[in-house]
């Protein structure tokens, strides 16, 4: 069975736990978001020109009353690594980000150290996790809402399958 995991779920999602910003560094992988979020009107996209810059932007637009949602992939999660420390771990900023689980694979042995590095860099910062593969799993998003801020913790939904419309 494929997985698909349609945008317009995410979307929906988003909008019920009421984002204001998505922050990120779009990719060849997420046009179908792209698309969607360009057609929402109660959220606007922030982008980036690197993944280290999406932390401190949401944590400004979290600190000035906004509720921001970070995406970007998980090679930017590492590359991102100071910025999630400093900008959400030490301020107790309640930011959930989603990661593209780049690598991720069900079905047989991992291959990529792209996906083998993502979950024991998120245990390493303490970090918990959501695996969304499918529309089924949007329901998970709302609660990484939940947790982010009964934590005041980020919280990843990594995003296991590409988006589809």
């Amino acid at each position: 069975m494929d997985l698909v995991l349609s945008a317009e779920k995410v979307v929906q999602q988003l909008r019920s736990n009421n984002v204001t910003h998505v922050v990120w560094l779009p990719d060849s992988e997420t046009n179908f978001m792209y698309s969607q979020l360009t057609q929402d009107t109660t959220m606007e996209i922030v982008s980036v020109s690197r993944e280290g810059e999406t932390m401190p932007i949401a944590a400004g637009l979290w600190a000035g009353g906004k509720k921001p949602v970070v995406m970007i992939q998980n090679t930017g999660l590492f590359e991102s690594g100071d910025s999630i420390r400093g900008m959400t771990i030490d301020l107790q900023f309640p930011l959930v980000i989603f990661v593209g689980y780049r690598g991720w694979n069900r079905k047989s042995k991992i291959t990529d150290s792209a996906a083998k590095f993502t979950l024991p860099i998120l245990n390493a910062w303490g970090i918990k996790s959501y695996l969304i593969e499918k529309d089924v799993d949007c329901k998970l998003i709302s609660n990484a809402f939940i947790d982010a801020e009964k934590s005041s913790f980020p919280v990843a939904c990594l995003i296991g399958a590409e988006y589809s419309r």
